[in-house]
């Protein structure tokens, strides 16, 4: 259990404990930016460019207002060894801090909470527990993007991934919106640098679907999908989030979000002296 724990803790931001590479397997929930027309009988996909760009910008990147919201969420995780299925109740309170708790066979197994700052979590029944920065998970996860604000965000389903007009190619079809990077997107980290293509798809109403990453050198991918989308109090939210993560070792996180709350809830954390400190490998 020690070394799944800190992964749904900090969610790794998409990674799992012992993944260096990210990467994807293909979705479920992927859309396919294609419509359908006819031409002498046969189906023609059509894909024409976006004339208002501003809308769309302004619609994906900016972020809903809110002051705090608690899901109540089942999480499956796929890793080749056994993982119970996992209730977590995870609250998020608007640019300060994600709050998570975990439970398995009806025990609260670990807790961990995100701020602006780094992210802390605990194992409850290996008594060990966690505290690190987010340049630390970008180096392990090789990438540069993850801070607490990308966290909030992948939570919710929002865009995670910097996209402009300039690096990216936006277009249009019956199904919705897709972005596809024109110019390889360079990460830079302390050990190495990468280069990843990316795409993203969004619905007609601009909520988002799926996000990939694609490694040039290699055949790590990264892929997140979001679906049954609902509103709640006037807020968009996905009800089910799909990683997976392929590299030298493959994994998949399957998140249901079963109920939505917006009242403000008590988010205690504290480590007891007897826990032992780990690293993330």
């Amino acid at each position: 259990m020690k070394n799944w724990i800190p992964f749904l803790l900090l969610l790794l931001a998409l990674s799992s404990c012992k993944t260096r590479n990210t990467a994807q397997n293909d979705s479920d929930h992927t859309r396919d930016s294609i419509s359908t027309t006819k031409d002498n009988g046969n189906p023609k996909d059509v894909s024409e460019p976006v004339s208002d760009k501003f809308t769309f910008f302004e619609h994906v990147l900016i972020p809903p207002k809110f002051e705090q919201i608690k899901i109540d969420s089942k999480i499956k995780v796929e890793t080749g060894s056994y993982v119970p299925t996992l209730d977590a109740t995870i609250y998020i309170e608007n640019d300060k801090k994600v709050w998570m708790n975990l439970r398995a066979l009806f025990i609260n197994a670990a807790r961990g909470i995100a701020t602006p700052e780094g992210i802390k979590g605990q194992d409850k029944i290996n008594k060990t527990y966690i505290d690190s920065d987010f340049d630390y998970l970008n180096n392990l996860l090789n990438v540069n993007f993850i801070d607490y604000k990308s966290l909030e965000k992948i939570l919710m389903g929002r865009t995670f991934v910097k996209i402009n007009d300039k690096q990216f190619t936006l277009t249009q079809n019956a199904q919705g919106f897709k972005m596809v990077s024109n110019i390889n997107q360079k990460i830079v980290t302390d050990e190495k640098n990468r280069e990843y293509q990316i795409a993203l798809q969004y619905d007609t109403n601009y909520d988002l679907l799926n996000v990939n990453l694609k490694d040039i050198l290699s055949s790590d991918e990264l892929d997140v999908s979001y679906s049954d989308w609902n509103e709640y109090e006037g807020i968009r939210l996905p009800k089910n989030v799909k990683i997976i993560i392929k590299g030298s070792k493959s994994s998949q996180i399957l998140m249901e979000n079963t109920k939505f709350d917006f009242s403000r809830m008590e988010t205690p954390y504290s480590v007891p002296s007897s826990y032992k400190k780990i690293e993330i490998k």
